[in-house]
């Protein structure tokens, strides 16, 4: 794919929007790959995304962004403009159960989509074989009840080390502390085996089964303090009934889970998710 620049923004909502952006981006020369806006009805707020052609524009990342700001005040923006030659740097946090990681893994290596993994750190050392087989460095970092705060810590200073833009949770099964929120928001992505809201917590497949859902899911969603509440980016269902058991829904979930979770890390990436409260605009 040629070299873009993507816009990505929010404001209230106004006569002229989509006109100044594409406005400004034609008085440039520049040329647009895509684009996609939405608006909120209730809120009135405005969203976008637009990809530039880079080859395009008779400047750079710095000089698009100094003076794109002048629109952004205009009409009082939340933007960013990313650059797709800089790829994400995400780190992978992981326990033991390994299909999410290698999922990913996979597409990382396949370049299905672009991204870096600088490192992958886990609570466990049951990962480690696969991960260095893929050359990627692997920290455990092991927790148990009296060391949490201590190992989280830890865990924080490695993603600052490794300056991550995306941490993500492939079944890592232990909650972050609020300061881990706090310092990465709506960029910590989890897996929840569930279909959330619906099942939060804990074993989400036996609360299904013990309600006898004809549907079991995944849920991609960034972290926040409030356990398993936070914006959700994905989520997907397959249908089940009533010959299942518990470990079926277990297996059958397994491939959900990878999928969306895929799905979520590459919306992330491809800057395709604007969190607005509680909700998220996907542009696929």
């Amino acid at each position: 794919m040629p070299r873009h620049y993507t816009i990505t923004l929010s404001c209230p909502d106004r006569a002229g929007i989509i006109a100044a952006v594409s406005s400004f981006i034609a008085a440039h020369g520049g040329s647009i790959g895509e684009s996609a806006s939405h608006t909120e009805t209730q809120s009135r707020h405005f969203f976008m995304r637009v990809e530039i052609l880079a080859q395009t524009l008779p400047f750079g990342l710095e000089e698009l962004r100094t003076r794109f700001a002048k629109l952004a005040d205009e009409f009082n923006m939340q933007w960013q403009i990313a650059d797709s030659a800089v790829k994400k740097r995400v780190v992978i946090l992981v326990s033991k159960q390994e299909h999410c990681l290698s999922d990913l893994l996979y597409r990382w290596r396949s370049r299905e989509f672009e991204f870096d993994i600088p490192c992958v750190i886990s609570n466990h050392d049951d990962m480690r074989s696969i991960v260095e087989w893929h050359e990627i460095s692997y920290v455990h970092v092991p927790i148990v009840p009296a060391n949490k705060l201590v190992a989280h810590q830890e865990i924080l200073r490695l993603c600052e080390q490794h300056q991550a833009d995306a941490i993500v949770l492939a079944r890592y099964m232990q909650v972050l502390p609020d300061f881990f929120c706090v310092a990465y928001p709506s960029r910590v992505i989890n897996i929840h085996h569930g279909l959330l809201p619906a099942f939060v917590g804990a074993r989400p497949y036996h609360q299904a089964f013990e309600r006898g859902v004809k549907q079991i899911g995944a849920t991609c969603h960034y972290v926040t303090q409030e356990l398993d509440a936070g914006p959700i980016i994905e989520q997907d269902v397959i249908r089940v009934d009533h010959t299942e058991t518990v470990e079926d829904l277990i297996r059958l979930g397994k491939d959900v889970e990878k999928t969306v979770l895929s799905r979520g890390v590459r919306y992330h990436v491809e800057d395709r998710v604007l969190v607005h409260g509680s909700r998220t605009m996907v542009f696929r």
